[in-house]
């Protein structure tokens, strides 16, 4: 069976996904005997298992490919028509995540619209001309959580909750182990109020680093997709940009330690590397040890041979750790022991639940929708209005 379909539609998603033709046919003829061809999928009329296979790579819905309606390239559609380079070299699987959560831009500042609801900013603008430190110290007063817990998913959450109350919308995405092609990146900042992160969850630290740092990116209104190494903060082959919002990060989350560890003498075997102090000073600002060493090594105050050298043990002791774990869940698999492994649930902002409300409240959205957007079966919707 052949339907008519809109070819300029198709263009529209390859320059989105910066995909290139041989590389869309190469997706679609995967465990074809005869390859797909580039007239079968530009002629006025295509197979529908064709446009099938082909939305398999979108996901747009046939319905997508059909409608006649001309879309046109503008930046306010995608940051991939409003950027050119990013810091990482994206994959697939992170343009992907990145057009669906600026599909879901688009969508709230639509509702919103609708609903009569103005978020207006209630954080000043910075530039990278601005001291991080100082800047951080200033934003601390208002954004830090009023409550520190070392609990890193809790610390998380809170942060999230205390960025919404400044009309700051955070998101996770959340990619299963079986994920054929995973997103290469960690977070990202779309402009004017959309911070979205990866979930780290064997690595909490990770996420929160990139979160601030996301933060950072708000802050001076320079959006960007990336993968944040926070163990890199003090890296000096990155750019002005990603330095300021490194550190903008560290002098955030660390705070009043600052000032302690630049007081500190040389780490050496002599002192032990001040082991004792660092995972202090990690359980109570939420840094990771690793994190706290680099800053070291930026600061002269670890050699580049010892510094090496902890990184390599605590890399070691980390693969042990996950190594250990596969084995118990290994054991545990075989004697037959079966536990909760349900896929983790992303944290939903309060700004985003509260803007499906107002537009559930005000009619602009039904059950369905709201049901839909926030991922919930229709007998949860009472804990929702």
């Amino acid at each position: 069976m052949k339907v008519e379909h809109n070819i300029s539609r198709l263009k529209y998603l390859l320059k989105l996904f910066r995909l290139s033709e041989a590389e869309l046919l190469g997706r679609i003829s995967i465990g074809l005997k005869k390859p797909i061809t580039i007239e079968d999928i530009f002629s006025p009329e295509i197979k529908l298992n064709y446009l099938k296979r082909i939305d398999k790579v979108f996901n747009k819905g046939i319905q997508y490919y059909l409608d006649p309606k001309h879309l046109i390239e503008n930046k306010e559609a995608s940051i991939f028509f409003r950027k050119q380079k990013f810091n990482s070299n994206l994959n697939f699987g992170a343009t992907k995540i990145v057009n669906q959560f600026e599909e879901l831009k688009i969508s709230l500042s639509t509702i919103s619209t609708l609903s009569d609801m103005k978020l207006k900013r209630k954080v000043p603008y910075f530039s990278i001309k601005d001291n991080p430190r100082t800047v951080a110290t200033e934003i601390r007063e208002k954004l830090y959580p009023k409550q520190f817990t070392n609990n890193l998913r809790d610390f998380l959450k809170s942060l999230i909750v205390s960025l919404a109350e400044n009309n700051i919308y955070v998101f996770e995405f959340i990619e299963t182990w079986n994920k054929k092609e995973k997103a290469n990146i960690d977070g990202f900042f779309l402009s004017p109020d959309f911070i979205v992160l990866k979930r780290q969850q064997k690595s909490f630290r990770r996420e929160i680093f990139t979160l601030v740092h996301e933060l950072g990116h708000y802050l001076i209104n320079v959006e960007e997709v990336e993968e944040v190494d926070y163990k890199i903060i003090s890296k000096k082959n990155i750019s002005n940009v990603e330095r300021w919002c490194n550190d903008f990060s560290y002098y955030f989350l660390i705070g009043k330690y600052a000032n302690i560890l630049n007081k500190i003498e040389t780490a050496n075997s002599n002192n032990d590397y001040h082991f004792d102090l660092i995972e202090r000073i990690s359980k109570e600002t939420n840094l990771s040890v690793l994190a706290l060493f680099t800053r070291l090594l930026f600061t002269n105050k670890i050699s580049q041979y010892n510094y090496n050298q902890i990184k390599q043990d605590l890399n070691e002791q980390y693969r042990l750790k996950i190594e250990e774990e596969n084995k118990r869940k290994e054991f545990e698999k075989e004697q037959g022991i079966k536990r909760g492994g349900a896929v983790p649930k992303p944290i939903n902002s309060p700004l985003f639940v509260n803007t499906l409300q107002s537009a559930f409240y005000e009619g602009v959205i039904n059950e369905y929708e709201f049901c839909k957007k926030l991922n919930i079966k229709p007998d949860k919707l009472n804990r929702y209005i």
